[in-house]
């Protein structure tokens, strides 16, 4: 099976050329730069003609709930998979607070075997953590998994580790990277009677970045940089939302450092003042925060301390997001607009086209030491972007991919639109329609 890719304007490892693309069975054969296709090539491939377009290579997200099992009214691997490729994501790394949660070897198999059916991405999962699993952790073959999640903040079921003895048992002996979710829970809870005891239950949602509080926030974070400072744990630092934490961390390649940083698109988008328009919409933990923290964690990210971009991706439905603050889940959807969104702010001239790949792309994929993706290069997987320029189209329910079938983006006009997409060397999205014949693979790391 052969595909050509032809006359695109190729963005990856931070260089932009016309050149063309040969696809041969899962991987990129030939990369044509400055180069004529010769004729025995287009007439034997299958020719996608990319004038006009840009080619990237597919988007890798590190923080997904795809909500399978067990709360499957929200989403599934299915559905948001396929939300996922429509919006250039080619691969993804999914979180264990499902029910049941994947706190055993026995349920993290069972998603692999549930995703291998139904995904049309590449995918992977996280092992999950919990005060009493840490067998259960230690036994992770770190060539299989993405790495360890850990919840150092409140969270769904019995996942947040709070044991101090705990903790530094599996940053001391973590067989494969830690990523966290950091929020102080003594605080939350401190802050939450605060706000309980002025408005009652029906707290405004304005509240939330006080309650779920940078504070909060700090703490937390900093906590698991000194522990794995400690142990010397491969550390990866999930959704940062507040301009403190940034000194925790250093700029810097990816590739040079042990303990790493993510923003997600909303904190980088949103900011306090949406609530008013927003309302629980933009209910996220962490919370979204002030202007003066978004622009931290701008700054951040264009000096290299922040090292990916991802989306923790977390449908709810529209009926649960409308009830009162404490009530309204957080959380939403996400992974469809994500590149969309980023690629808004290179049109604005906030970031460059070549940052946001290298942070949604290419970074993803060293920092997790994937097999063969996050670039094109000749012999790596053909997981592949075409994206038209200036090409507005209005986010609707009507274009929604979602299964819950909302966006914090309705009735946004974005300015690129996502046309192809390969998985694998398959065309699996193709202007609007979803080739529900292709299936992603598990994602293989080199460790």
């Amino acid at each position: 099976m052969k595909t050509i890719i032809t006359n695109a304007h190729i963005i990856n490892e931070d260089e932009r050329f016309l050149g063309s693309i040969l696809i041969e069975d899962e991987f990129i054969k030939t990369i044509y730069k400055d180069e004529i296709v010769p004729d025995e090539i287009l007439k034997s491939a299958e020719v996608v003609d990319a004038k006009g377009r840009y080619l990237i290579p597919g988007v890798i997200d590190d923080q997904v709930h795809f909500r399978e099992p067990g709360l499957t009214h929200k989403g599934e691997i299915r559905t948001e998979s396929r939300a996922a490729v429509a919006g250039g994501v080619t691969s993804y790394m999914e979180m264990p607070n499902t029910k049941p949660q994947a706190t055993t070897q026995k349920e993290l198999q069972k998603k692999y075997d549930r995703a291998a059916e139904v995904s049309a991405a590449n995918y992977t999962f996280y092992m999950g953590t919990t005060n009493d699993n840490l067998d259960e952790v230690l036994a992770t073959d770190p060539t299989k998994i993405c790495g360890i999640k850990v919840f150092m903040g409140s969270s769904t079921g019995n996942m947040l580790v709070d044991d101090e003895s705990t903790l530094s048992e599996i940053f001391r002996n973590a067989p494969t990277l830690i990523a966290t979710h950091c929020e102080d829970e003594a605080i939350i809870k401190r802050n939450t009677e605060i706000y309980r005891q002025k408005y009652g239950e029906i707290v405004p949602i304005s509240r939330h970045p006080k309650i779920r509080s940078a504070e909060a926030c700090f703490k937390s974070s900093s906590k698991a940089v000194e522990l794995a400072s400690k142990f010397g744990t491969r550390l990866h630092v999930l959704h940062l939302s507040s301009a403190e934490e940034m000194e925790l961390f250093q700029p810097g390649p990816v590739t040079e450092k042990k303990i790493t940083a993510e923003v997600c698109v909303h904190h980088l988008w949103f900011e306090e003042i949406d609530y008013i328009n927003y309302g629980t919409r933009i209910k996220w933990n962490p919370a979204v925060k002030s202007a003066e923290d978004r622009k931290a964690l701008w700054e951040a990210l264009l000096a290299d301390k922040i090292d990916v971009i991802a989306t923790d991706h977390a449908p709810h439905t529209l009926d649960e997001k409308s009830h009162h603050y404490f009530m309204a889940p957080s959380g939403g959807p996400l992974v469809q607009h994500s590149l969309v969104a980023m690629l808004q702010f290179v049109k604005d001239g906030k970031i460059s086209f070549e940052q946001v790949v290298r942070k949604m792309c290419h970074a993803p994929a060293e920092l997790f030491q994937i097999d063969r993706r996050g670039f094109i290069r000749e012999g790596y997987y053909a997981d592949l972007v075409l994206i038209s320029p200036d090409k507005n189209w209005t986010v609707s329910p009507q274009n929604i991919f979602y299964k819950c079938g909302w966006s914090p983006f309705e009735d946004f006009s974005f300015n690129h639109l996502v046309s192809h997409t390969f998985v694998n060397g398959q065309l699996v999205f193709d202007r609007g329609i979803i080739n529900e014949n292709v299936k992603g693979k598990r994602l293989e790391f080199n460790r």
